[in-house]
């Protein structure tokens, strides 16, 4: 129980974690800067989230372990996010594709873990769907702005929606973690968010004019610790002041 716990909730902070830092990363390169201050605080809200996460693990363990050890310093095999948000900022449509298609499954996911039995995970979820329906409301708004302006902007946006496709079945991939957790009552069935997910992602892209990418083969293995090439080099620059400095706090 302790430990699936633990790893319930790392399955569930990753994923904030390693987002939040793809968008810290656009700090002063927003296309303007009011763009540039909502995903900034967009990434601070999610380090929030992540924080709340990670000092109830460190909890959990009770082997000494601090939130920034868990944070900071594991291998890149033992972070468990899933491939979409590790994905880079290749541009401002593709990193707005990422954001939209991760908050509509946070969004949904989080409303269901607000009925967890678990009182900890029941109230960051409470505290945090106020946060991640903003991010919804923003990163749709851009996928509809983008969608259905210029030629340019169209084109940009259906690609990253067409390159990132392959990523969203992961959501919906349960653990033996989760699976646990769900038999408890305290984790979430994502099972029963594809539905609603695939349902309100299409009612956007068609109101966008962009078309659903009819695609049905998908990427996965982040849940279990296999990545792409990408997230070595996020890590790399995340982990680096905990690694040359060790122990080092503020």
């Amino acid at each position: 129980m302790k430990q699936n716990l633990y790893n319930y909730i790392l399955g569930i902070a990753d994923n904030s974690l390693i987002l939040g830092q793809r968008l810290g990363e656009l700090t002063g390169h927003g296309p303007s800067l009011e763009t540039d201050i909502a995903c900034t605080n967009i990434s601070l809200d999610l380090f929030g989230q992540v924080r709340s996460y990670f000092q109830y693990a460190a909890k959990i363990a009770g082997d000494n372990r601090t939130e920034d050890d868990i944070a900071m310093l594991r291998k890149e095999r033992e972070y468990v996010n899933v491939l979409l948000v590790e994905q880079p900022n290749r541009d401002f449509a593709y990193t707005m594709a990422r954001q939209f298609l991760f908050d509509i499954y946070h969004l949904l996911f989080l409303q269901e873990l607000e009925k967890s039995k678990d009182l900890t995970l029941s109230a960051i979820a409470t505290k945090s769907i106020k946060e991640v329906s903003y991010h919804e409301r923003f990163s749709g708004d851009w996928i509809k702005r983008l969608g259905d302006g210029t030629e340019v902007s169209k084109a940009k946006m259906q690609d990253a929606i067409d390159g990132l496709w392959t990523y969203t079945d992961e959501l919906f991939h349960q653990t033996e973690a989760d699976k646990a957790m769900v038999a408890e009552g305290i984790g979430v069935d994502v099972t029963k968010l594809k539905e609603t997910y695939y349902k309100k992602v299409n009612e956007i892209l068609e109101e966008a004019t962009l078309e659903i990418p009819e695609s049905k083969w998908f990427q996965k293995g982040g849940k279990e610790g296999i990545h792409t090439e990408h997230l070595g080099y996020l890590l790399a620059e995340l982990q680096y002041m905990q690694r040359a400095y060790p122990n080092m706090e503020w």
